[in-house]
């Protein structure tokens, strides 16, 4: 299939959420907004996704489920769709990467990856 075509676009912006971690507890939360830009030809839907996390420590959580925050966003050319959700992590610091599954109107699938991002307690990396 044509790259033009089928051209979904991800950003993220992440910050760390003081008030619900506990680090005494080894708890740190992370929230994270997500922006889906459609700069393709043709619609798609948002399917399933498909997230791989992993805190300084290396463990590895993988989470997978159909759309996001209940959703199943259905994007026309030019269109996008934002939403945050969040993340535990046992250490200060981990990453996040993966991808959705997405299927245009006419029933072709194919997977828009989420390059991975960093998730840090502010100050602890420079």
């Amino acid at each position: 299939m044509d790259e033009k075509v089928c051209d979904i676009r991800i950003q993220v912006a992440t910050r760390y959420v003081d008030e619900q971690s506990e680090p005494e507890l080894d708890r740190y939360v992370f929230a994270y907004t997500i922006t889906i830009s459609n700069y393709g030809a043709v619609a798609a839907k948002l399917i399933s996704r498909h997230w791989i996390i992993t805190d300084a420590n290396g463990k590895v959580q993988e989470v997978n489920g159909d759309g996001v925050v209940g959703e199943q966003p259905h994007l026309q050319p030019g269109e996008e769709f934002q939403y945050s959700s969040g993340a535990v992590l046992g250490t200060p610091v981990g990453s996040m990467q993966g991808m959705y599954r997405m299927e245009t109107d006419d029933g072709v699938n194919f997977d828009a990856p989420i390059a991975a991002f960093t998730l840090a307690v502010p100050g602890l990396l420079h």
